[in-house]
C-alpha cells in the first residue's frame, strides 16, 4: 500500500533522529555539488513532502543494479527504504508475492505521482515475451506502470542504452527506455533520466531522486544523464592523472609502473571518453574505484561499451 506520510512523520514513527536526517541532506547536497545552504533547502522540502512511491521493475538484467543498492553506504538500504522513499514494488526486495505484489503495484499507480525505476533492457522480440513479469510481457507492465508517473529513471546501462543484451547480434531485440519511447513502443509524458553504469553508483540514484523532489529534473546531457554526475570524464578526476600528464604509462598490470600508480591508458583504460562519477564520488562508501584499485575503466556508462573494436584492453589512442 503506498505510504503518503511525510519524511518528518515517518522519521518520528520510526524513531530516526533529526540528526540522521540532517546528515543525509548534507551528504546529498555535497554529492550534488550544490552551494552552501542547499542542505537546508533539501531538508525543508523533504520534511513537508510525502515520501515518493517507487515502483522498481526488472527486465533483462543480472540483478547487479539491485545488488549495488543493497551495498549502498550513505544512505544505507535500510534508511533509503525506511526513511527517504516508499519502495512499494521491487521484484527482488518486496515482501509480498503473487497477487498481493501486483495489487501493491497497481495501488501505487492509482495514487499517481510515483517514480518508476526501470532496471534492465526491454526486449521487443515476439511482442516482448522474452521477458515476463507476473505472466505479462515486461514492456506491457512498464507501459501500465508509466501511466501517471512523475519521473522515470532508467537505472544501469541496460535500461539506459540496452546494455549487454543489446550486444551484437542482439537476438532479443533489446533496447533502452529512451529507444522504445522514440520508436513509439512506450508512450509516456514523464521525464526520463538515465543513470547508466554496469552497475551505477548507488548514491547517484539517491541523489537524482532527491534533486527531482527538491529542485525538479536536474540538468541533463545529450544522453539524458544528469550532468552533476556525468558532466566530467572519469579521467578528469583520476588519481593517476598526474602520471598521464607526465607521460608515465604502465605496460602491464604487474610491472613496476603499475605498482607506482602509472596511468593505465596503454592497458585499455577508457577513462578519457567515459562520463561518470566513479573517480569523484567513488564506490564502497567513498573507498575506491577501478583505477584506484589497479584496473582501467571499461567505459560502462557509455552506449555500446561492450561492442568496442578490439575489446576492453585495446588502447584508445
Amino acid at each position: 500500500m503506498p505510504n503518503k506520510e511525510t519524511f518528518v512523520e515517518h522519521l518520528t514513527r520510526q524513531g530516526i533522529s533529526r540528526r540522521s536526517f540532517i546528515k543525509f541532506c548534507a551528504l546529498t547536497a555535497s554529492s550534488l555539488a550544490l552551494p552552501t545552504g542547499a542542505a537546508r533547502v533539501i531538508a525543508e522540502t523533504l520534511a513537508t513532502t510525502p515520501r515518493p512511491s517507487v515502483i522498481w521493475l526488472s527486465s533483462q538484467e543480472c540483478t547487479g543494479c539491485s545488488e549495488t543498492v543493497l551495498r549502498s553506504f550513505e544512505p544505507t538500504l535500510e534508511s533509503l527504504i525506511l526513511s527517504e522513499i516508499s519502495l512499494d514494488y521491487h521484484n527482488t526486495l518486496m515482501a509480498p508475492s503473487g497477487a498481493a505484489a501486483e495489487d501493491a503495484r497497481r495501488q501505487a499507480i492509482a495514487a499517481g505521482g510515483h517514480v518508476l525505476v526501470v532496471d534492465g533492457s526491454i526486449t521487443l522480440t515476439q511482442q516482448g515475451t522474452w521477458s515476463i513479469i507476473a505472466g505479462e510481457a515486461t514492456l506491457d507492465i512498464i507501459q501500465e506502470s508509466a501511466d501517471g508517473a512523475a519521473l522515470i529513471i532508467a537505472i544501469g546501462n541496460c535500461a539506459a542504452f540496452g546494455g549487454l543484451p543489446r550486444a551484437h547480434p542482439n537476438p532479443s531485440d533489446a533496447h533502452g527506455v529512451d529507444s522504445i519511447i522514440a520508436s513509439g513502443d512506450l508512450v509516456t509524458n514523464a521525464p526520463v533520466i538515465n543513470v547508466p553504469g554496469c552497475p551505477p553508483i548507488p548514491e547517484v540514484m539517491t541523489g537524482v531522486i532527491v534533486h527531482f523532489l527538491t529542485f525538479g529534473v536536474p540538468e541533463l546531457d545529450a544522453l539524458n544523464r544528469p550532468t552533476v554526475f556525468y558532466g566530467q570524464t572519469v579521467h578528469d578526476t583520476c588519481a593517476r592523472l598526474p602520471h598521464f600528464e607526465a607521460g608515465n604509462f604502465a605496460q602491464s598490470f604487474d610491472d613496476e609502473g603499475a605498482r607506482q600508480g602509472f596511468c593505465l591508458l596503454d592497458l585499455g583504460c577508457k577513462g578519457p571518453v567515459t562520463f561518470n562519477a566513479c573517480s569523484s564520488t567513488h564506490w564502497n562508501g567513498a573507498t575506491s574505484y577501478p583505477m584506484h584499485s589497479g584496473h582501467g575503466c571499461l567505459g560502462c556508462s557509455e552506449p555500446d561499451f561492450w561492442d568496442r573494436p578490439g575489446g576492453f584492453y585495446t588502447p584508445l589512442f
